[in-house]
C-alpha cells in the first residue's frame, strides 16, 4: 500500500500516544507494521538524504497534534497525549486531519501565524498550502512558514521546559550570535540567580565595558502575560546598575499596559515576546540548523538574448 499522508497517520499517532510517553522512532516503528508498510517503503528517503518519508509524516503528524496540544513534549524524542488528547479519543473520531483540529483555539493560532508574512502583515491566501488555487510558488513560500511556525513553538516548547540557567545563556547566545558584543571574549555573560539585583545577563558592547546592555529573562507559560509591574521592576534594577538601557525577554507576552510603561520610562528598555524570541532564534541559527536547502531557479534572459 501507498505511504498515508500525514493527516491519515496523525490518529494512529495519538492512539499510539495514548499509552503513556512514547518514543518518537518507536512510533515510528509500531505504526509501520501496523499499517503494513513495505521494506522499500520504509527505506524511501526524502531528497535531502537525511530522512525517510514516512518517519517525516508520522513527525509532521506528531507537531499538527502538538499545535492543538493534544500531544504534549516530555523530553528529547519523546511526547504522551494530553488530557484534551484523551478526551478526544474517548469521543472515536473516524478519522484526525487539519480540519477536525480546527476546533481546538490553539490550532486556529497556529494557523493564522503560519499566514502572517515576514513583515508582519496577514497573508491573504488560505492557511492549508494545499488548495489547488494557488501557484507553486505560493505554495512553497506557505509551506515555509508553516515550517518556520511549527519549528518556533517546538523552540518555545523547549525552553518552557529546561532550566531558568538554561534560558539565561540562551538570551546572551543569542545576543552574540545577532553582532551585540562584537568578537570580544567574555563579552556576554549570565549573572547567576543568587545576588543579581535583577538582572539576569549583561553585554558588553565594548572591549572595556563602558557600554553595557542588562538584560532580564522570564521564563513564562503561555497565557500569563508580563505586566508594568515587572517593567518598573527592571527599570529599579537598571537605575542600581546605571545602565541606561536594557532588554526584556520572555517566553510568553507583555501586556498593553507593560508596553506602554516600557515606551514611557526615561531609560530604553526593548522588549522581545516568545514570537519574536523564536523568529530571532531560527534567522540566526540558535538551537536549531539548517537541514536542507532548496534552490529555486528560473530562465535566465541575458544568456538568450
Amino acid at each position: 500500500m501507498p505511504i498515508p499522508d500525514y493527516q491519515s497517520l496523525m490518529l494512529p499517532v495519538l492512539v499510539a500516544s495514548s499509552k503513556g510517553e512514547v518514543r518518537i522512532g518507536s512510533v515510528i516503528e509500531i505504526l509501520a507494521g501496523e499499517l503494513q508498510i513495505s521494506p522499500e517503503e520504509r527505506s524511501q528517503l526524502l531528497p535531502s538524504g537525511r530522512q525517510t518519508v514516512f518517519a517525516n509524516r508520522v513527525a509532521w503528524a506528531k507537531s499538527y497534534l502538538s499545535q492543538a496540544q493534544l500531544v504534549e513534549i516530555t523530553r528529547r524524542g519523546h511526547f504522551r497525549i494530553t488530557p484534551k488528547g484523551e478526551q478526544v479519543l474517548q469521543s472515536k473520531p473516524s478519522k484526525i486531519d487539519a480540519k477536525f483540529l480546527m476546533q481546538f483555539e490553539e490550532f486556529r493560532q497556529f494557523q493564522e501565524r503560519s499566514k502572517v508574512t515576514e513583515a508582519g502583515q496577514p497573508e491573504e491566501v488560505p492557511a492549508s498550502y494545499e488548495d489547488p488555487t494557488q501557484t507553486p510558488d505560493e505554495t512553497m513560500r506557505m509551506a515555509h512558514r508553516e515550517i518556520e511556525v511549527a519549528l518556533g513553538q517546538d523552540l518555545l516548547d523547549r525552553i518552557r521546559k529546561a532550566p531558568p540557567e538554561f534560558f539565561e545563556r540562551l538570551i546572551v547566545t543569542l545576543l552574540l550570535s545577532m553582532g551585540y558584543g562584537g568578537s570580544v571574549e567574555k563579552t556576554g555573560r549570565t549573572l547567576g540567580r543568587s545576588g543579581d539585583d535583577g538582572v539576569d545577563g549583561v553585554i558588553d558592547q565594548d572591549p572595556l565595558g563602558l557600554d553595557r546592555v542588562y538584560v532580564q529573562a522570564k521564563r513564562y507559560a503561555p497565557g500569563n502575560s508580563i505586566g508594568a509591574g515587572a517593567i518598573r521592576d527592571f527599570f529599579g534594577s537598571l537605575d542600581r546598575h546605571k545602565a541606561t538601557k536594557g532588554l526584556f525577554v520572555t517566553t510568553s507576552t507583555f501586556s498593553p499596559s507593560a508596553k506602554e510603561t516600557a515606551e514611557f520610562l526615561s531609560k530604553r528598555i526593548v522588549l522581545v515576546d516568545g514570537g519574536q524570541l523564536a523568529r530571532l532564534m531560527i534567522q540566526h541559527n540558535v538551537g536549531c540548523r539548517v537541514e536542507e536547502t532548496l534552490d529555486i531557479r528560473k530562465i535566465d534572459e541575458e544568456f538568450f538574448e
